[in-house]
């Protein structure tokens, strides 16, 4: 068994439910507290042992590989002022650890992932969508890694939903349980709720074997006319090991504003240095 060495991040999108904040950044670097998104899904990667970060990018994204980069003038400035350079230690990123690819149209989650196929090559991957934050410890992809090393094949986090909002997302046809584990007898993307198969529906993280590149490459739409990395892993469906796990982590969709202001509270809440001020503020509010 291959083990999982680099991931994927589908990252060109254009944040437009985020505007104006998202007219000159990209939304991946919007922050929780003080972390742009990207790095709690890069470091989530690192924790789970994978090596190279594969970006996959659109125009305007340059923010994100500089943001793993060193930064040599504040760098400068900050140690001629006698500062810290703990809080840029985790943005530091070994060369050739990052690497990034475009995507020239936005032609779907498919389509995004099928664009990091040469650099993927052929070995299983990982596939982290930043905009869902899952906190938890340990991280979500290390739990997913370790039932890897258990059962092999094909991994994709599963999260029960509310039954009306399965339109929104990837569900499950479960089998066989075995704790955590479901297996993963069929996927439906976006069902009506009188229509769906269950409501164990799939968030944002994903261990895939480099077959799917194989079915991708020929470049079929699915829903909303767009390639969907979901079609995709329904066809690998009884020719590999498929399995949904129900990691232990609290997801926070901050591809919604509702949740984005959520995970910021949420998270600043478990934090020592902002935790306190939060907490009275919040209490000032009942």
């Amino acid at each position: 068994m291959k083990p999982v060495r680099k991931a994927v991040f589908p990252v060109a999108g254009l944040g437009t439910r985020f505007l104006p904040a998202t007219k000159s950044i990209p939304k991946e670097m919007l922050t929780i507290v003080d972390k742009p998104l990207i790095q709690y899904a890069v470091e989530e990667a690192r924790e789970a042992g994978v090596e190279q970060m594969i970006f996959v990018t659109g125009r305007g994204k340059d923010a994100l590989e500089d943001h793993f980069d060193i930064a040599y003038e504040l760098e400068a400035v900050m140690r001629g002022r006698g500062k810290s350079l703990e809080a840029l230690d985790s943005t530091r990123s070994i060369p050739g650890s990052i690497v990034s690819v475009r995507q020239q149209e936005p032609l779907g989650l498919g389509h995004a992932v099928w664009c990091a196929r040469e650099i993927v090559g052929d070995e299983p991957f990982a596939v982290l969508l930043p905009d869902d934050l899952m906190w938890g410890k340990p991280g979500c992809l290390r739990q997913m890694v370790d039932a890897y090393e258990r059962v092999g094949g094909n991994i994709i986090c599963a999260q029960q939903v509310a039954r009306e909002k399965t339109s929104s997302y990837g569900i499950i046809t479960p089998g066989r349980s075995d704790g955590a584990l479901t297996e993963v007898k069929g996927l439906v993307e976006k069902p009506k709720p009188e229509e769906a198969p269950s409501t164990l529906g799939v968030v944002g993280r994903y261990i895939l074997q480099p077959e799917v590149m194989r079915v991708l490459d020929r470049q079929e739409s699915g829903a909303g006319g767009e390639i969907q990395l979901t079609d995709a892993m329904a066809a690998l469906i009884g020719t590999q090991p498929f399995h949904g796990l129900t990691v232990d982590a609290v997801r926070y969709d901050c591809g919604d504003k509702a949740g984005f202001v959520t995970a910021n509270i949420a998270l600043a809440l478990e934090r020592a240095d902002v935790g306190p001020s939060v907490r009275a503020f919040i209490a000032d509010l009942g």
